[in-house]
């Protein structure tokens, strides 16, 4: 049951202020779309910043080409620096071993000939876990052996070399993995 009170002065009131609520004056029309438009710009702000950002980050917006940003007397910095790499050698002391990753037969002692004519001592042939190695790869796991793995690479156009440490157990300083892209030389 609604409980009624007295009459105060706040009950009475002339019509003629119009107010509404807690004594606040009606909006004017228009005026919900301000703070739209507000967040709509600080948005747009924050996503152009962000790309901006980004684009700076990894190293693709160029700040030199806008006007004022560079300085006439700035030289550029250089990006990429030349890493020396071994040169190649033979080194008969280094024993290699050479498996055969292709599915073709023969291509590990065609491979090891090849080693043995340019100087190389092969101590073991063989076949590798499996016969689809898309390429020819010359293994070695010490730095020391880069130039000795980069003349045998000169003796297998094609071949790349990597650093791993996956053919260690094997006993030999170099392991060659004969790939699906060595040809057998005619001869």
């Amino acid at each position: 049951m609604a409980r009624k009170f007295a009459k105060d002065r706040f009950d009475t009131h002339t019509r003629a202020i119009d107010r509404v609520g807690a004594h606040r004056a009606p909006r004017k029309k228009g005026r919900g779309w301000i703070g739209f438009w507000w967040a709509l710009g600080a948005t747009a702000l924050l996503i152009v910043v962000g790309v901006v950002g980004i684009f700076a980050i990894n190293n693709k917006l160029d700040f030199s080409d806008f006007p004022g940003l560079s300085s006439a007397g700035s030289t550029p910095i250089a990006t990429e620096t030349a890493i020396p790499t071994a040169e190649a050698t033979v080194d008969p002391a280094l024993t290699v071993n050479v498996l055969n990753g292709s599915a073709n037969d023969g291509v590990a002692a065609s491979v090891s000939d090849t080693l043995t004519a340019a100087g190389w001592v092969i101590s073991t042939t063989g076949n590798a876990n499996n016969d689809t190695e898309p390429s020819t790869v010359i293994y070695y796991a010490d730095a020391s052996q880069e130039g000795a793995a980069r003349g045998i690479a000169a003796s297998l156009p094609g071949s790349k070399i990597v650093v791993s440490s996956s053919f260690l157990d094997s006993g030999a300083d170099l392991t060659v993995v004969v790939g699906n892209d060595y040809v057998i030389p005619e001869g």
